[in-house]
């Protein structure tokens, strides 16, 4: 029987030690946005971190006490009973370096200067994100996860963090996810980025300074990314080739398809920053363990020690099962423990995120064994 966490409350943790960036830039300090679920038992063994993907955050199960009606982003997954059960497991969440829900971003003030970073906040990746997250662990008395799992951009976080800190994982979930992104990936990526940087608010970044927000060119940057993260399938049964919803706005559209489209870029625009988004966007670009291609998978991952489990969508064609694959095949060339089940959906990319009861009984069967190995009953 499952069972809701109720109202969480996020914490907010300062790091006055600096971090040296992968790409050159630096960070006198920073802030991590953070919230935990359920109990670190007394041997600080029972830990598993969740991962957030491109627009994710910190708020991934539960509710927070000023918007009761909306619950974390992973809620189905996530608490008393479920596939990462939070009566068994001390759950740690985070809003990544450069984010714009509470860590450290563009938003944040620049301790050098007194003012907004802007388009001034340096360059982060995947591995800075991973280093980051190590030094979360240390403050929080956790020498090693019992569990790191992700989606899309988390599920790349939990395979880097398998391979920069092996001795500090027990297990990796990897979901609708690729060991680097194809050059059609960052084609979309780029012209996300476009629309923002072509929007006449967007001022070079420095858009703050103006007092206005590039609105337009995040929406249709959420539009874009919103598209390849449905399937055909998904979207031709939600909305096919229906007129219009008449208790919303109609102005202008006129199909249901470009009114949810709208509404989705509308209501993105007014959440999410511009300049982070360009920030994750180009985070996910630069992911690539092989060091391109001059490292082979295999020989990257020579060095894990943890067990993998791999998930995969059939109609995701942002994150195809073909990548996930390419992972599967790595693990098991390079002789490394993995369990992988290519799952029927039709909901595109963002599978990931919905209910789906064979996606959680998989998940919960391994996250069980995670427990077992911990020397828990099931």
């Amino acid at each position: 029987m499952t069972a809701s966490l109720g109202v969480v409350t996020p914490e907010l943790i300062p790091f006055e030690t600096p971090l040296t960036l992968e790409r050159g830039g630096y960070l006198p300090r920073y802030d991590l946005m953070v919230e935990t679920y359920g109990t670190l038992d007394a041997h600080k063994s029972n830990a598993v971190l969740v991962c957030h993907a491109l627009s994710g955050d910190h708020h991934a199960a539960g509710y927070h006490e000023s918007e009761s009606n909306k619950p974390g982003w992973w809620n189905h997954y996530i608490g008393p009973g479920k596939s990462i059960d939070t009566d068994r497991f001390f759950v740690v969440s985070l809003n990544n370096l450069g984010g714009c829900s509470g860590s450290t971003g563009p938003l944040s003030i620049n301790p050098e200067t007194g003012k907004a970073y802007g388009p001034s906040f340096p360059e982060v990746t995947v591995l800075d994100w991973v280093h980051a997250q190590a030094r979360l662990a240390d403050h929080l008395g956790i020498e090693k996860f019992a569990a790191i799992v992700g989606g899309s951009l988390g599920g790349m976080q939990a395979l880097q963090w398998s391979i920069t800190y092996p001795e500090r994982v027990g297990a990796a979930a990897i979901i609708a996810a690729a060991p680097r992104l194809t050059a059609q990936n960052i084609a979309f990526n780029e012209v996300a980025r476009q629309a923002i940087m072509r929007d006449p608010n967007f001022f070079d970044g420095d858009y703050a300074d103006h007092d206005v927000i590039p609105a337009s060119g995040v929406g249709l940057a959420r539009m874009v990314g919103h598209i390849t993260y449905l399937s055909d399938v998904s979207m031709g049964e939600k909305f096919g080739r229906s007129l219009p919803r008449e208790d919303r706005d109609a102005e202008g559209v006129n199909f249901a398809v470009e009114q949810y489209l709208r509404y989705q870029g509308e209501q993105f625009s007014g959440r999410f920053d511009a300049n982070t988004y360009i920030l994750m966007t180009r985070a996910l670009d630069y992911f690539d363990p092989t060091l391109n291609e001059s490292i082979p998978l295999p020989e990257v991952l020579s060095t894990t020690q943890c067990k993998f489990l791999v998930l995969s969508f059939t109609t995701d064609w942002r994150f195809s099962p073909s990548r996930s694959e390419e992972i599967v095949d790595a693990l098991i060339q390079a002789g490394k423990p993995v369990s992988y089940t290519r799952l029927e959906s039709a909901h595109g990319h963002d599978a990931f995120l919905i209910p789906d009861a064979t996606y959680e009984r998989i998940f919960k069967a391994f996250m069980d064994r995670v427990h077992q190995d911990l020397g828990g009953n099931v």
